[in-house]
């Protein structure tokens, strides 16, 4: 059976869930968006076997698509009957899933077709030593706004790239995920491209999250070649797909 439920109902096995990725969770924020996710809990015989959850708002509305689906290991033997009964229950025809998510990646593979991948999610795997070549980064968020960004799991610090004293560009710290991860973001402006200033910017990104006490993380789209060399020369490595995928009727 699945119903609808509140967040707090299925809190702890949300906890689990997160235990069990171990690494950063690009969905996370949204079930604490109000009026963003409806989450179903999913129960067998009359327990609480698991939790799934359908994002209906921002870039998923009128569009509800399945991005959670979770079940207890002593369950695990019933999970296909479970997923079959949430997406009968929720109605939703579209997926969106992190593909180290291992759960649901078997359900992706196994009910939806036109399966293909959005963005590519690094981690920091790799140190580096880039030279700076004139630039600076200037921070341009105060410590406390930092501080509650990292408390709220929203919002982010900000930094401006400075080459020579000029403004080169952008870098910023986005905490919108589940502890201790965050996501750099970077922009150098077209005069100052081509010389190497995007992979020092995510260096130097990757010194300020250590700092913070945060694990930097980075996504960019597949088709973006030069984002991603520009990541992994700075020292982040692919570690999973976003992948999207559609249930046939």
């Amino acid at each position: 059976m699945a119903t609808v439920v509140t967040g707090d109902v299925v809190h702890p096995l949300r906890t689990r869930f997160r235990e069990e990725m171990n690494c950063q969770i690009v969905h996370d924020s949204l079930p604490t968006r109000p009026g963003w996710t409806t989450i179903y809990a999913l129960h067998l015989d009359g327990a609480l076997a698991g939790f799934g959850s359908i994002a209906i708002a921002g870039p998923w509305k009128d569009k509800p698509t399945i991005f959670e689906f979770y079940v207890q290991h002593m369950y695990r033997a019933h999970a296909f009957d479970l997923f079959e009964t949430f997406v009968e229950a929720s109605g939703a025809r579209l997926m969106e899933i992190q593909s180290n998510d291992t759960l649901l990646a078997v359900m992706l593979h196994a009910y939806a077709r036109d399966i293909w991948s959005e963005r590519i999610v690094f981690s920091d795997q790799l140190g580096t030593a880039l030279p700076a070549n004139g630039a600076v980064m200037k921070p341009l968020t105060s410590g406390e706004e930092i501080r509650l960004s990292i408390e709220e799991r929203a919002g982010q610090a900000e930094w401006l790239l400075e080459v020579d004293g000029q403004p080169a560009g952008h870098g910023a710290i986005l905490f919108h995920y589940n502890r201790p991860y965050c996501d750099l973001a970077m922009d150098v402006d077209e005069p100052f491209r081509r010389r190497g200033f995007g992979s020092y910017v995510v260096q130097e990104l990757k010194r300020a999250a250590y700092q913070l006490g945060s694990q930097p993380c980075a996504r960019c789209s597949t088709e973006n070649i030069a984002s991603r060399k520009t990541l992994q020369k700075a020292g982040l490595v692919p570690f999973a797909h976003m992948l999207n995928g559609t249930i046939p009727g």
